[in-house]
């Protein structure tokens, strides 16, 4: 009993590890496509026209912001409550325009990974950016003032 105590213990030091390897991953993940649709933004526009999409040019004007100003937040675990908001409508879209009808497994470009995603970004809203994050600074100074 003891031995599983001290696991306990010791584990119960790596609390603020997740919140930060999620967010890292996510920006890693978000990189990718944000950089494709800044450097390609008005074939992203024609590309969301032919899946029909209303409002082509407004919503690759939403996705592509949302997807750079997420990459720069979850790294700095900024706002990072209110950035996963978007983001998680980001992938909502993302699986019902593009992942769906190509089943669950991402190597068929299924909706695996954009439903990873939407489940990392809903803890990072309940659990918050974790100590490693701006979010927390900005917390502890405004605590410490109070």
């Amino acid at each position: 009993m003891e031995i599983i105590n001290r696991l306990k213990d010791s584990v119960s030091k790596l609390t603020d590890l997740p919140p930060l390897f999620f967010r890292l991953i996510l920006a890693v993940g978000f990189y990718k496509p944000a950089t494709m649709k800044l450097k390609n933004f008005e074939g992203i526009v024609e590309w969301f026209g032919s899946m029909e999409m209303p409002l082509p040019k407004l919503n690759a004007f939403l996705a592509t912001g949302t997807e750079a100003l997420g990459v720069i937040l979850l790294l700095l675990g900024l706002a990072t409550r209110l950035i996963s908001i978007p983001l998680i409508i980001v992938m909502i879209v993302a699986i019902a325009t593009v992942h769906l009808g190509n089943g669950f497994d991402a190597g068929n470009n299924g909706w695996e990974i954009p439903l990873y995603y939407i489940l990392i970004l809903f803890s990072l809203i309940v659990t918050g950016p974790g100590k490693f994050s701006i979010d927390n600074i900005i917390q502890s100074r405004s605590s410490k003032k109070d």
